[in-house]
């Protein structure tokens, strides 16, 4: 499930941890909104204000002490989770398409310069020659100050204005809905499809967002879903030791033999300033024949692959269909027979634009799908999709 936001008060609204746009009026400053005071410095750069760190141990006292610590990074003091350089872009500046923050790192636009507390904002000016460029998965410091182009209003117009013409694509996104008003879209995004554009990615959610939208002078935009309250429903292999708790556990990449590919890892200490701190929340919804367990997890940092990491290498329980951090409990995998009682209708694979297939992948194949899925955000639901229904329906009918 994602959400698409279609104007600037619904960013508002849900991202209540998010950065003020002070920076609007430091860019004012620096010319990147034109009128007099762009007369007089003629700058290039905008300025973002200076990253905050993420406080894991506050957040998890709030949780500990029933405030649930919001969808993703609302621990004490209002510190955000966003430790790369990219997604503290992407939440500090909600309203550009991640296709095109990618699109300005991958263009060398985006600049660094590190500033101390000590430091006046006089200082920032008189020191932007200084700025070095600075890549997407470049880990910040607190202090350190992003730096964006002046005209990335007209390449964020560019990218937005983009069109489609497929009738049946659209048609087919629009069907995914569910939920639509003024202010926001969601979606029920389909099993194969990313929420997020990337290297060898043609069609994702964030990709397609004008599709939803044809008439609109405002293409929608993908909301910051680390301040989502999110559910996922997953079903994993093995039992937890615990029937709930809360998952503190940091992450790190770490490169694979062939020198191209990475992963993540849990690292014991989160000091180093590659390892990012994760909270994930778990609740066993109900175990099963044959060491299957249904779980609802509640991620409240917003790390890549967190939940299956956590899955897979703190409680020892990998997603099923997940060959990346699941590998080893997959390589004896031993499909369960289908019983007699099973609707049709759940075994009916069809074919889906963009390349996408309906059916197929449950407990009952020899490589089932990911079952992993996004059941709630805020009030929102969404069904299960139908390789982990027709799951849901084989293990009921076997025999304890």
């Amino acid at each position: 499930m994602a959400a698409l936001h279609l104007r600037r008060r619904a960013a508002a609204a849900l991202a209540c941890v998010a950065p003020k746009p002070q920076w609007l009026s430091t860019a004012a400053r620096h010319g990147a909104l034109g009128g007099e005071a762009g007369e007089r410095s003629k700058s290039p750069w905008v300025q973002l204000p200076p990253f905050a760190p993420f406080d894991t141990a506050a957040a998890a006292r709030a949780i500990a002490r029933g405030g649930g610590g919001g969808g993703g990074g609302n621990g004490e003091g209002g510190a955000v989770a966003d430790s790369t350089a990219i997604k503290w872009v992407r939440r500090c500046c909600p309203q550009l398409p991640t296709s095109l923050v990618q699109k300005l790192f991958r263009l060398r636009k985006v600049k660094k310069n590190v500033v101390t507390a000590e430091t006046s904002s006089a200082d920032v000016s008189a020191e932007q020659h200084r700025l070095k460029r600075v890549s997407a998965k470049d880990q910040l410091m607190p202090g350190d100050i992003l730096f964006l182009p002046v005209n990335l209003k007209e390449s964020s117009v560019a990218e937005k204005t983009k069109k489609f013409d497929n009738r049946n694509e659209i048609d087919f996104l629009r069907s995914l809905e569910i939920y639509k008003d003024e202010a926001i879209i969601v979606v029920n995004k389909p099993p194969g499809m990313p929420v997020q554009g990337g290297v060898g990615i043609k069609n994702s959610i964030d990709v397609l967002a004008s599709m939803f939208e044809e008439n609109s002078s405002e293409a929608p935009r993908l909301g910051t879903q680390q301040v989502l309250q999110r559910k996922y429903v997953a079903l994993v292999i093995g039992t937890p030791t615990h029937p709930k708790g809360l998952l503190s556990a940091p992450l790190a990449k770490i490169l694979l033999q062939d020198g191209k590919s990475e992963r993540l890892t849990v690292r014991a200490s989160s000091n180093a300033a590659s390892v990012q701190d994760a909270l994930t929340e778990y609740r066993v919804i109900e175990s099963c024949p044959h060491g299957y367990t249904w779980l609802e997890l509640f991620p409240r940092t917003g790390r890549k692959h967190q939940l299956r990491v956590h899955c897979a290498e703190v409680l020892g329980t990998p997603i099923v269909g997940d060959y990346k951090y699941g590998r080893q409990a997959h390589d004896n995998w031993m499909p369960l027979p289908l019983p007699r009682t099973i609707d049709e209708e759940l075994l009916r694979r069809r074919k889906l634009p963009f390349g996408l297939v309906v059916g197929g992948g449950s407990i009952a194949e020899e490589q089932p799908q990911l079952h992993l899925h996004c059941k709630q955000m805020l009030n929102f639901v969404a069904p299960l999709p139908l390789h982990m229904r027709l799951s849901w329906e084989i293990l009921k009918s076997v025999k304890i």
